[in-house]
């Protein structure tokens, strides 16, 4: 069906799609349950699709919501529950980019794209319990089952080609590949991708989210005052692992509020949401230490579009000038953590956003209340080296030392260029903000007592710091935020 307007083209998405879990879920139900079923039971993804015969180009300002050129563009759609405001803004875009001039509308159907069963489960679901192995092994002979070849990142790294014939993407991500980062999002954070916020901070210590988990509760026990500008008063819940949601002071209790438990242990990568109503409030990860772990959490938050990330955390400062407690805004990146090297090749380089960094130095401005020359005293901006290396203070003094200074790194740690390169390949803007805890090139090693007070003296202020460069961001147009040199050639339309 084709359509001219934007809400019916999306509500015809929805119906495909529940119609579609439905035949899926009652037939899982039914096998469940010991039904013999005689046939396989199939249930597919809906799609959206234009063409274009023009080669009129949009507005030249815009970085999204626009094919590249003609043709036929086509992606698969899920979960229009939780993406319906994201729906409707990428097929506004189009229609508003190419529809008034170029008569291109809308097409929404069924694709060929078949939905795997386990991304049909709610969310409370779980099945394997109730099922014998025998009867799970049946599963694979009645239902589809996740196929990777179907959700690789080929779209994003550039390096996917349509066959002869075959629709262009309208999106980095099909349908699977969101499914399947859901499902992972739950597993390492231990909270549903329906807490998740727009704006986002990792980390790697606990002493941040500890920080936060105060801050966080402070606030919920906080009367809002509805006058003022965009700051703490407009957070409405605080969401913890295990789905526990607590409302703000004056918010009435919502369906489902009591279904979270706090779970028995943590999980690999727990995370933590002040919750706005539009979205636009902020999560926090402890990813934890080490590249392998950045990389995986930033692959699976990306498929929710993220406005901005931004990496706070630990480095060992490389120059003698600097102080411990010293802040590092990073403007460039040698990325020595090689988990990424398949997906963006080393030769790639990854930028500093103009927008992100002069929000994070306005925020330190702010917070610190030092600026001009002074500001100089405590925050220094250069290059970030990462590595997959923990102990690279053990290598031959001269090898690691020598590049580094070569690169002119000012700082050393193990998680930021891997977030910073992640956003770049997926088209989320980033940002790195660091604070120096060890000076391992001058002596200066981390010793129980000293790492005690530091962690005392500077987590609530590097935490701040974060907190109020992101709500900066968040008075910035989208359209402006998600720059245009994060943008491919050919790109796809939707942000």
């Amino acid at each position: 069906m084709l359509f001219d307007d934007p809400a019916a083209a999306f509500a015809q998405a929805r119906v495909i799609y529940e119609e579609n879990i439905s035949h899926l879920r009652d037939y899982l139900q039914r096998f469940i349950n010991g039904e013999h079923l005689a046939s396989r039971v199939r249930a597919y993804y809906p799609f959206v699709r234009i063409h274009t015969d023009t080669v009129a180009r949009a507005d030249s300002r815009l970085s999204y919501g626009f094919v590249a050129g003609p043709g036929t563009y086509q992606t698969t759609i899920t979960r229009p529950d939780l993406f319906e405001n994201y729906y409707l803004e990428q097929f506004n875009l189009l229609l508003k980019n190419h529809g008034r001039n170029q008569h291109v509308q809308l097409e929404i159907g069924t694709s060929s794209q078949p939905i795997p069963v386990h991304f049909s489960f709610a969310e409370n679901d779980h099945i394997e319990g109730s099922m014998s192995v025998e009867r799970r092994l049946a599963m694979r002979d009645l239902f589809d089952l996740p196929d990777l070849a179907a959700m690789d990142d080929g779209i994003a790294n550039g390096t996917y080609e349509p066959l002869p014939g075959e629709a262009k993407p309208l999106a980095l991500f099909t349908a699977p590949r969101v499914d399947y980062s859901l499902h992972r999002l739950r597993h390492y954070t231990g909270t549903a991708p329906e807490h998740f916020q727009n704006f986002v901070l990792f980390t790697n210590y606990q002493f941040y989210i500890d920080e936060f988990i105060r801050l966080g509760h402070e606030i919920m026990n906080r009367e809002p005052d509805p006058g003022t500008a965009d700051n703490e008063d407009h957070y409405v819940a605080f969401v913890e692992p295990g789905n526990v949601i607590t409302r703000r002071v004056g918010q009435s209790v919502q369906p489902g509020d009591d279904l979270g438990v706090a779970p028995p242990r943590l999980p690999q990568m727990p995370g933590y949401h002040l919750v706005r109503p539009d979205g636009s409030g902020i999560t926090m990860v402890n990813i934890g230490v080490g590249p392998a772990n950045a990389k995986t959490i930033t692959d699976h938050i990306a498929v929710l579009r993220s406005h901005a990330w931004l990496m706070l955390g630990h480095c060992a400062g490389l120059r003698n000038s600097q102080q411990l407690g010293d802040y590092v805004l990073a403007h460039g990146y040698v990325r020595e953590d090689h988990v990424l090297d398949e997906d963006l090749p080393l030769w790639v380089p990854i930028p500093p956003l103009a927008e992100v960094q002069v929000a994070i130095e306005a925020a330190v401005e702010e917070v610190t209340q030092l600026s001009g020359y002074e500001l100089k005293r405590i925050l220094r901006t250069g290059t970030v080296a990462s590595t997959d290396n923990r102990n690279w203070e053990l290598l031959p003094h001269n090898t690691p030392v020598r590049r580094f200074s070569q690169s002119r790194a000012i700082a050393l740690d193990m998680e930021s260029a891997t977030i910073a390169a992640n956003g770049f390949r997926f088209r989320v803007p980033y940002g790195t903000l660091l604070c120096v805890s060890d000076k391992p090139l001058h002596g200066e090693i981390k010793l129980p007592g000293m790492a005690n007070h530091f962690y005392r003296e500077r987590v609530d202020q590097h935490l701040r710091i974060g907190i109020r460069a992101l709500e900066l961001l968040r008075r910035q147009a989208l359209g402006r935020l998600h720059s245009r040199k994060l943008r491919s050639f050919a790109e796809v339309a939707f942000q």
